[in-house]
């Protein structure tokens, strides 16, 4: 009978272990974050951490506006850049699976002046000029979502002589950009490409395009169709192209590093793109980087790709939709071991699970203002760190750092 008790005992002791262990570990987050404050790499941020469906973390740290000393609040909204890929994917999908396209078919069938790309072959530094030849085939879909296209991202690409020739042309990279959408997009097509359609990755344009086909397939504007398709099933209340005047004093002072450490950005970044972007109504739907939300909308919209497509009964995509969107689409020369990348998303799998603290199956992205987040299907699991520095010097640590804190306390 004294062994029962003591195995019943024990077994209960462990299981209340099991139950507050992890939440007891998260705590070292409170930590991280005051670390990086104190060191001066972030002067705020919001952390959000979903398990099983539930916040098991949700905390604020330090100021939404340092000079005003205008504290974090979790209702904040942060520019999030290249999170708005991920939504963008997430729209094509649906109007893939409302028939409006095939994901191999060429980007010239809706819009013309992507018909006969050519791709650089020389670069004149002196006056940035240019020769080119014919691409090897044609761009398709499929190109743009994986960024296979070769297309490039202009001030940001790595290539010297692209950013020239973008620079030159007036192509900007997208978030904040006067223009309109169409516009933009027939700036881009008269471009040559960095390499042929398929033969590597590169971070570009891609997602801008894909847009501007989504306002063409669907007759919609690109923030009209997030809404009704997207935000509104999900209870995104707080994503927008546009931030609502009602809302302004929750957009989080964008900041980069200067004489005396992190400052708000007085000036322009990019090619000259005004920090207060979120609020004009003269700059073009990026669907590459231009939306602005909260931790919390984001991490229902994940919780949704975690659930195969569904959030509290409202059906977004398809469970097939979602497993296409995670899937690797790297191939040949493209398909590097450490680096896999899905249909606007990088993933994790069995060829490049050696670099993440992530299972197999896991998907992830980052903003080029510091904020970072990664789902994580098997562990049932979601991560979000937001914050708002222009490119920091450590711009991938952050979130690689909360990554192996949470996988450490879980």
């Amino acid at each position: 009978m004294k062994t029962i008790v003591a195995t019943v005992l024990c077994s209960m002791v462990l299981s209340a272990a099991a139950q507050v262990t992890p939440a007891a570990n998260l705590q070292r987050i409170d930590q991280f974050v005051t670390r990086e404050m104190a060191k001066g790499n972030v002067t705020g941020a919001t952390v959000l951490i979903i398990k099983d469906g539930q916040p098991v973390y949700n905390k604020a740290f330090g100021y939404a506006d340092v000079p005003s000393k205008r504290p974090m609040q979790l209702d904040n909204i942060f520019r999030i850049a290249s999170f708005t890929k991920a939504v963008t994917s997430v729209a094509a999908l649906i109007l893939l699976e409302d028939g409006r396209f095939l994901l191999d078919e060429p980007v010239s069938k809706y819009i013309p002046a992507f018909k006969n790309p050519k791709v650089l072959v020389d670069f004149h530094a002196a006056d940035s000029s240019y020769t080119t030849r014919p691409a090897a085939r044609e761009i398709t879909i499929r190109d743009l979502m994986s960024h296979t296209s070769g297309i490039d991202y202009g001030a940001i690409s790595q290539d010297p002589a692209m950013q020239a020739i973008y620079a030159r042309a007036g192509v900007t990279v997208g978030i904040g950009s006067h223009s309109t959408l169409a516009a933009a997009v027939n700036k881009v097509a008269a471009l040559p490409l960095k390499h042929d359609p398929g033969v590597a990755w590169t971070y570009g344009l891609n997602t801008d395009i894909l847009g501007y086909l989504i306002e063409i397939w669907s007759g919609m504007s690109l923030d009209a169709f997030f809404r009704t398709r997207i935000f509104e099933p999900l209870q995104m209340k707080d994503t927008y192209f546009r931030i609502p005047a009602a809302k302004a004093g929750r957009l989080v002072t964008l900041q980069q590093r200067g004489e005396h450490g992190l400052e708000p950005v007085t000036g322009t970044i990019f090619e000259a793109t005004q920090p207060g972007y979120p609020f004009d109504d003269n700059v073009y739907f990026s669907g590459g980087g231009g939306l602005s939300g909260t931790a919390a909308d984001y991490g229902r919209f994940l919780q949704m790709l975690l659930n195969k497509g569904v959030y509290k009964g409202s059906h977004i995509i398809s469970e097939t939709g979602v497993s296409l969107l995670l899937r690797n689409q790297l191939t040949g020369t493209a398909n590097a071991e450490a680096f896999q990348f899905g249909l606007g998303v990088g993933v994790v799998n069995s060829r490049n699970k050696f670099v993440y603290p992530m299972n197999e199956g896991s998907f992830y992205w980052i903003g080029a203002f510091n904020t970072h987040y990664w789902a994580d299907p098997k562990e049932k699991l979601i991560g979000i760190i937001l914050t708002q520095q222009h490119y920091p010097e450590n711009f991938f640590g952050l979130g690689q750092y909360l990554q192996h804190l949470v996988y450490g306390a879980l």
